[in-house]
């Protein structure tokens, strides 16, 4: 698929969130993620929906837009499985590791990754990193450790702050808060994913290096690319 070299990043990614739209299978149910890229490839979706069997969907923003045009949101309890699983990153490096949690849907996002056979990501071509770390990680907590979770990776070398929203910690669809983590190099995404992962009271962090990417639809100046990991 080309594209002008013209393309506006909103319009690169309405060409991504067509173009995804090759990867859903006919007849099953479909994980759908969270965000600004996702959003154009779940208005796309609507305009095929009776293809699906329906979602199952990542965040309370995507299951009602999902749900506003027509298209059945399943509990991801009621699936064994799923073929596919779209979803955008806020980094992806040429491995397929990304990291995610800019719109604070991580841990749900990991969840209906786990489901799925296959991760698609969509992204323009700014996402695309040679290591992850730049933009700054999101890591889901429990409150009370929030503090504690800050020094240690303060240790690591990294600068957590609380995210706020309207000048109080932002509240996650699980009633949780979210950590930005500013200052890191993470060279082994899969290595620093297993380590966070098990500090109490972390619930996600946004380094998605066990669900990676299979396929990535990258929108450039040139048109879609495809990567494959």
């Amino acid at each position: 698929m080309t594209a002008p070299a013209s393309l506006s990043q909103d319009e690169l990614k309405t060409l991504v969130g067509r173009a995804a739209l090759d990867h859903v299978v006919a007849g099953e149910v479909v994980g759908v993620g969270t965000g600004s890229t996702v959003n154009k490839f779940i208005d796309a979706l609507g305009t095929v929906k009776e293809r699906i069997a329906g979602a199952v969907s990542s965040s309370e923003a995507s299951t009602a837009r999902l749900k506003a045009l027509g298209i059945r949101v399943l509990d991801a309890n009621e699936v064994t499985s799923l073929s596919v699983y779209i979803d955008g990153a806020d980094e992806i490096d040429g491995r397929g590791y990304m990291v995610k949690g800019g719109g604070a849907a991580l841990t749900r996002e990991k969840i209906v990754a786990a489901l799925a056979e296959r991760f698609v990501c969509i992204a323009d071509e700014s996402k695309l990193v040679q290591t992850l770390g730049a933009f700054p990680l999101p890591v889901e907590v429990i409150p009370m450790a929030a503090a504690q979770i800050a020094r240690r990776f303060g240790a690591m070398g990294g600068q957590a702050t609380l995210r706020l929203k309207d000048g109080q910690p932002l509240v996650t669809d699980n009633g949780q808060h979210i950590l930005d983590v500013r200052g890191l190099s993470i060279a082994d995404p899969l290595a620093f994913e297993s380590e966070v992962n098990q500090w109490p009271g972390v619930v996600t962090v946004g380094v998605f290096a066990h669900q990676k990417a299979r396929v990535c639809l990258l929108g450039t100046a040139q048109g879609v690319r495809t990567l494959t990991f």
